[in-house]
């Protein structure tokens, strides 16, 4: 694992700033700048070293984010995603075309294939279908509507979690899931982990309406909603799942605040393993989501789709792992 020292050195800032930052310190006064340096140094320290460069003919990618720069700092999924593409690319001598729906760059036909990343409308998918041919979608699955998609088995990783707050003895599990909608239509978007969630817990008859909550994906919601619930003294579970890491860390701090302890009192389970997970006290357990991977995937099936044309658009769906560290117990079956 990366040091604070490594992180600090690569984007050129002092431990202390990298620590604070990490840790999503609001008393911190640094630009986006140099969060987006430090955030983009631990994602890129982390992840495993590359295969050698295959020779490629050089072409071009449009990539179409759902988040921009400035978003990415509130929740690093998206970031960690993009920095895989941007990488996987540069790898194969591929240079990337990042487009925004207001650019007129979205129309032109010179491009390989474009990569759409985050939620989408079906307004915008259809004024893409338009546009371009070789489309791959990633974190959205569009394959109804008759693309390529790579997205991740919500309901696996949401039984991850579950199961192993069940192996530590807990079955009272609340969820804080994700508020979001498309970026320019502003249709409102379902979690899916919420969607699993309920399912899996009335399964086993341990849902709790009461305990269902929803916020934004930013460690500021999941700090306001925490903090509203403890003020109010509203009864909480003994242990939540967050949709997001950033959510989780936002809930953390809450807590903390509070005098309410972790694991002890309330365990806590993030989701996506975004780099910062490792650094917050007490280290955040969580469902690792290979982002990077699906980066590099979306790139290569790109690039294989434009020299040979699938008879047929598919769907990759992609596994996640639980990552256990110290918000939640240890395992109930072995005490």
């Amino acid at each position: 694992m990366a040091t604070i020292k490594d992180i600090a050195e690569r984007a050129s800032v002092s431990p202390a700033t990298v620590s604070r930052v990490l840790n999503y310190d609001q008393e911190l006064s640094v630009s986006d700048a140099t969060k987006k340096r430090i955030f983009e140094a631990a994602e890129e320290l982390s992840y495993t070293k590359h295969l050698k460069k295959i020779p490629q003919p050089i072409g071009r990618i449009g990539l179409l984010q759902w988040y921009d720069e400035t978003e990415e700092l509130d929740d690093l999924y998206y970031l960690s995603i993009r920095l895989g593409i941007e990488k996987k690319a540069e790898e194969l001598n591929y240079a990337i075309e990042k487009l925004t729906w207001s650019d007129t760059k979205i129309n032109e036909t010179d491009l390989d294939g474009m990569l759409v990343l985050g939620k989408v409308s079906l307004a915008e998918i259809e004024r893409l279908r338009q546009e371009h041919q070789n489309i791959v979608f990633i974190d959205y699955d569009a394959l109804q509507f008759g693309f390529t998609s790579i997205v991740v088995d919500y309901e696996q990783s949401v039984r991850l979690a579950v199961n192993h707050l069940l192996g530590s003895g807990i079955d009272e599990i609340g969820i804080i899931s994700g508020l979001e909608s498309t970026k320019w239509e502003k249709e409102s978007l379902e979690d899916q982990r919420r969607l699993f969630f309920e399912r899996i817990l009335t399964n086993l008859d341990l849902l709790q309406s009461e305990h269902l909550y929803a916020t934004d994906f930013s460690v500021a919601g999941g700090y306001e909603l925490m903090n509203q619930l403890l003020t109010t003294k509203r009864p909480l579970p003994k242990s939540f799942f967050c949709s997001s890491d950033a959510i989780a860390i936002g809930v953390l701090r809450a807590l903390t605040e509070h005098g309410v302890k972790v694991p002890e009192d309330i365990s806590l389970i993030g989701f996506n393993d975004i780099s910062v997970a490792k650094y917050v006290t007490p280290a955040l357990t969580t469902v690792k989501v290979y982002t990077e991977w699906m980066g590099e995937l979306a790139v290569k099936t790109l690039i294989e789709a434009a020299a040979c044309p699938p008879p047929t658009p598919n769907k990759v769906t992609v596994a996640s792992q639980l990552i256990v560290r110290d918000s939640t117990r240890s395992s109930f079956l072995n005490n």
